[in-house]
């Protein structure tokens, strides 16, 4: 993206904040003001000295000097602003763009995190979003500050003599012409080191979360070199960068080096023919360091913009992407549901070149029915779970809830009537309470614990160190497989939804911690239309009806004791153990 697209972008948060923004460039126009009068001074100063000596007395001497010293005294002041306030400003748009990239990744689908590494969106919301405060403090300062010394010198210099000063003045443009060859050079580089440390916080994030397998096949040597790799290729992306760095400083100190050189020959020339004073000279030495100056810092900040940038770049590239599941502008809310369900004549694929996982398929369960799916994996019984969310949508046909077309019904009203559990509890870094409350934000600590005795979990929350109040460690790290399901239960019990959709919930427990989750799951599933996904046939056995799927479709359907009459599939799996391969 060119600059001014990426400009165009943050523009509006700057708006936010015009007025801080507007006072800031007063003051940096202010700190300015007494290295931009001082050469005028001395010039003066100088002239009296030369021409009117009688004229330099003590009094005309403290008034130059009072005259500066007010100026240096605003500057200071002024200055003072721009490094607080000014910066206020510039964490304050940091912060407001980081709140709308978050927001915004709430927003996207489950295909978007199918294909994106976490650790590569940590780094755009950190990383990436860094370096704003500086940029969006000193960009507008420093361009500011550099165009009123470039105009205010002009003036003065011509007013002296106008060859001279288009002279050096001219190779401004020149000098500005060979350093972008360089700038974009080094915002390709910056751009590489953006994306590759997402690829890094990646690696590491993979390898920390998995650090018990690491250990357990003792192959912490092979992780410390999948790292090196990484890490040594951020090392020579990083060498690019300073490259066309130290290029891009070479270019400006050799025009640097340049005007210094054409002011000596310039001057000694006008001076030789009687064009220009020796106080003039010093005037234009005086401004024209002023200006290499401020050229020197904008190089010097070159590497901040170029982060600044490349911040911006990587935050737009984020929140152009658009959900492919979104609300429609006539969507509804989902009142009094009952909790019928329907899958009318539904195709389903993951991406455009990929098989359909389900084709023409058609399912009703009405209110309160409890439906139990088995069959090995692939088979689409998961994706069945997912579809009626609207985690993803159908291909074609459509999904009913209490009649309506889930589509048509707004997405967050449909989700906060659906309960769902799965084999992988998430529980986040937080106490037990603070995890249950997530099923129901508003809730009240009588009703947290309500839910946490309907779920059988009472009585080992209440044996824990704290109680309710017990740090479960980062993704519920401290507590059991068994007890970690059963928070999850109490979690959709303080919900309370009417549609409950268990994916393989008891999977991966022991046998005993099985059971006793299982009677938590039977008094959940009571009132509600319950949808179960099990490779253990035991625990669907109490289902009203019971469909075994195979092919992405169903080939058999309904009680257990019906199947079992029937001597089909289900009946060979169930007289086989009664474990399906579905993992």
């Amino acid at each position: 993206m060119k600059n001014l697209d990426l400009i165009k972008r943050v523009m509006p948060y700057f708006k936010r904040y015009k007025n801080i923004l507007f006072i800031d460039l007063i003051c940096a126009a202010f700190t300015t003001a007494a290295e931009m009068i001082l050469p005028l001074i001395l010039r003066t100063l100088t002239n009296k000295g030369l021409y009117d000596y009688e004229g330099l007395t003590g009094s005309f001497v403290v008034k130059l000097a009072a005259l500066f010293a007010l100026l240096k005294v605003i500057e200071i002041i002024a200055y003072y602003y721009m490094a607080n306030i000014g910066h206020m400003m510039g964490a304050k748009i940091e912060t407001d763009m980081r709140s709308d990239l978050y927001s915004h990744l709430q927003t996207l689908s489950d295909s978007f995190y199918n294909e994106t590494k976490i650790g590569v969106l940590m780094s755009r919301i950190t990383n990436d979003l860094s370096d704003i405060t500086e940029f969006c403090h000193h960009c507008p300062e420093e361009y500011f500050i550099g165009s009123i010394k470039i105009i205010f010198s002009f003036i003065i210099l011509a007013g002296i003599n106008l060859k001279m000063t288009l002279l050096i003045y001219i190779l401004i443009p020149i000098m500005i012409y060979f350093a972008s060859k360089y700038n974009k050079r080094l915002r390709k580089a910056q751009k590489d080191q953006r994306v590759h440390i997402g690829y890094l916080n990646s690696s590491i994030e993979e390898s920390l979360l998995g650090i018990r397998v690491v250990k357990s096949f003792a192959n912490e040597d092979v992780e410390a070199k999948k790292f090196n790799r990484q890490n040594s290729k951020f090392l020579s992306i990083k060498g690019e960068f300073y490259k066309s760095l130290a290029g891009f400083m070479v270019v400006t100190r050799t025009f640097d080096g340049l005007m210094y050189l054409l002011l000596i020959l310039s001057g000694g020339y006008f001076m030789i023919k009687k064009q220009i004073e020796p106080s003039d000279l010093i005037v234009y030495v005086m401004y024209i360091s002023s200006l290499l100056n401020t050229v020197r810092r904008i190089v010097e900040y070159t590497e901040q913009f170029q982060k600044g940038m490349t911040g911006i770049e990587r935050f737009a590239e984020i929140m152009d992407i658009k959900s492919d599941i979104v609300d429609k502008p006539t969507a509804k809310d989902l009142k009094d549901i009952k909790g019928s369900i329907e899958f009318r004549n539904v195709d389903f694929k993951y991406e455009e070149d990929t098989d359909y996982v389900l084709k023409n398929f058609n399912l009703k369960i009405n209110p309160g029915d409890n439906i139990a799916i088995v069959g090995p994996s692939g088979a689409g019984k998961t994706t069945i779970c997912n579809l009626i969310p609207r985690f993803y949508d159908v291909s074609q046909g459509e999904i009913l809830v209490d009649g309506n077309n889930i589509k048509d019904l707004k997405l967050r009203s449909l989700r906060d009537n659906i309960g769902i559990m799965q084999q992988d509890v998430y529980l986040f870094s937080g106490t037990v309470m603070d995890n249950i409350r997530y099923g129901r934000t508003d809730a009240s600590d009588k009703e947290v614990r309500e839910a946490a005795d309907l779920a059988g979990a009472t009585e080992f929350i209440d044996k824990l160190p704290q109680g309710f109040n017990t740090y479960v460690g980062e993704r519920g790290i401290k507590l059991s497989g068994g007890q970690k399901q059963r928070i999850s239960i109490a979690r959709v019990f303080l919900k309370n939804p009417k549609i409950l959709i268990l994916d393989e919930a008891t999977s991966a427990l022991d046998n005993r911690s099985e059971q006793v989750v299982q009677e938590s799951l039977e008094k959940l599933a009571k009132g509600r239309t319950t949808i179960t996904i099990a490779h253990r046939l035991t625990t669907v056995q109490n289902a009203d009806e019971i469909l075994v799927m195979e092919n992405r479709k169903i080939i058999e359907r309904g009680s257990h004791k019906e199947l079992m009459e029937k001597r089909g599939d289900y009946y060979k799996l169930y007289t086989k153990g009664g474990l399906i391969n579905a993992n």
